[in-house]
């Protein structure tokens, strides 16, 4: 049984956390390059929260959202 955690240990530790390894050594020659995914999430997030804030925005002009109280059953 013990040999079954070891076998665990080994995947994770040797195989599944090698590309943090890889970000862990990166981050201390260039901060940048290191965070580079997160930034990229971070503009795709935003462009998506822009369309959403525009489409949202467009409905409302075009008078298309139900605001009455009794428009969702929640309420």
């Amino acid at each position: 049984m013990k040999d079954f955690f070891y076998a665990i240990q080994d995947l994770f530790v040797n195989f599944l956390f090698t590309p943090f390894d890889a970000l862990r050594a990166l981050e201390l020659e260039d901060w940048f390059k290191a965070n580079a995914m997160s930034w990229i999430f971070l503009v795709i997030g935003l462009v998506a929260m822009v369309y959403w804030m525009l489409q949202l925005k467009g409905f409302n002009d075009n008078k298309e959202e139900n605001k009455s109280i009794s428009a969702h059953s929640y309420l």
